[in-house]
């Protein structure tokens, strides 16, 4: 099982998905039985922002002073997480922000299928896996695609 804390931090956000929490909660029962997450139980946090407050945390932690789309913040290393998968049945990811300014449309679903992909990125991130070098890159994205045609 997988749950999600969603703190919205910009009102924006609302006009495009009513009740975000309870659309990533309906999204996430379309990913959750995958083979990817086994048997345990997963929670992470995901805060819908906007610019300002990205470019802070970007800069603060990245030392890039520019507005990005998302940062995710894992909870673990890598080899950490997998120690964790031995011995807990229930892990803390860690924290997604996104950034509402950074997806350029009015579209109502345009919105909501970007959004889909910003969120499954930092979520798979979350569980370790990154895209600096092509071939983690390639796995990552296999990953991505395979849990966004789930959503759809």
């Amino acid at each position: 099982m997988i749950k999600i804390n969603v703190i919205v931090k910009d009102k924006t956000w609302l006009k495009f998905i009513k009740n975000p929490e309870s659309y990533l909660k309906r999204k996430i029962k379309r990913i959750q039985n995958e083979k990817f997450f086994g048997k345990k139980n997963y929670s992470f946090s995901l805060k819908l922002s906007n610019s300002k407050e990205i470019k802070y945390l970007n800069k603060k932690f990245r030392k890039k002073n520019k507005p990005t789309d998302i940062l995710s913040f894992p909870n673990q290393t890598k080899k950490k997480f997998h120690e964790l998968t031995r011995l807990n049945k229930e892990i803390y990811l860690g924290d997604i922000i996104i950034n509402s300014n950074k997806i350029n449309t009015s579209s109502i679903n345009l919105f909501k299928k970007h959004f889909n992909i910003l969120w499954i990125h930092g979520l798979v991130h979350l569980f370790g896996y990154d895209h600096k070098k092509d071939n983690s890159y390639k796995k990552m994205n296999l990953i991505e695609k395979k849990f966004l045609r789930k959503l759809n």
